[in-house]
């Protein structure tokens, strides 16, 4: 199960987390989101020892959004040490995300 991230825990879930963070910024009206939030869901499962997988509602969350910049989703970022070190716009394949986290472990 992906972790639900907010404006108020983003700081200390994602940013000061030991291990890497995926975030998945989306939106219940987006079709693509619906597509790639069950792989993030899955990702989280498979991965839920060596990092943390989480979904941030752009809508209910915009000033983490817009501290990112943001404009398309779904757009998965992928954070390590507080910094972001890769990014994902658009729907895309379950091994484009793990290859993308994999680096990071």
């Amino acid at each position: 199960m992906a972790l639900e991230i907010t404006n108020a825990n983003f700081e200390e879930t994602v940013l000061k987390s030991d291990k890497p963070v995926i975030v998945d910024f989306w939106a219940e009206w987006c079709g693509p989101c619906r597509m790639v939030g069950p792989i993030v869901t899955e990702i989280g499962e498979d991965f839920k020892e060596k990092a943390l997988v989480g979904k941030l509602n752009v809508d209910t969350n915009p000033e983490v959004a817009a501290k990112f910049g943001i404009r398309n989703i779904p757009t998965i970022l992928f954070f390590k040490n507080g910094e972001v070190k890769d990014k994902q716009v658009g729907a895309c394949s379950k091994s484009t995300l793990v290859n993308k986290l994999e680096r990071l472990l």
